[in-house]
């Protein structure tokens, strides 16, 4: 079941990258494109980021619809739950642990200082993805339009 889903995911994310390749955008377009949904989709954004990614694709004709929403595929519910934990971990070792939280006791007067710790890791996490999602794209969307020019050309 697990092999088959993952199996399942990787044959979508290859779909929509190579739809990505394929259209109309620069490479840069489509690697920002890519980078700017990594970044919104690591976010805790609690389904809003999908409204988010609605608005841009409307307001910003030269992002790539396809390249914004296949980042989507990569960072799926399953992992966004590794994110949230490594984000809170982050923003613990950043600012220091919450006083008074143990696995014992956890009270809603925390909720602030839990969710500060959780944002600030977030967003560190959410550049990092963007700037590596950003760079894997670009190379790949490059070298797939250089190796679909060299198999044109060969006819």
């Amino acid at each position: 079941m697990v092999r088959r889903r993952v199996a399942q995911t990787r044959d979508q994310i290859k779909e929509k990258l190579v739809a990505a390749l394929i259209e109309d955008h620069s490479p840069r377009e489509v690697a920002m494109s890519f980078s700017v949904g990594v970044f919104l989709t690591a976010l805790p954004t609690l389904g809003t980021g999908f409204l988010a990614f609605l608005v841009l694709a409307y307001l910003f004709r030269q992002l790539s619809k396809v390249s914004l929403f296949a980042s989507v595929l990569i960072l799926n519910p399953p992992v966004k739950w590794g994110v949230y934990a490594t984000s809170f971990w982050l923003g613990n070792r950043i600012l220091g642990p919450v006083p008074g939280l143990s696995f014992d006791g956890v009270s809603m007067s925390m909720g602030g200082d839990v969710l500060v710790r959780l944002w600030a890791g977030n967003i560190i996490l959410a550049v990092v993805f963007a700037a590596i999602g950003y760079v894997l794209a670009f190379r790949l969307i490059n070298e797939y339009r250089r190796r679909q020019g060299q198999t044109a050309g060969v006819s």
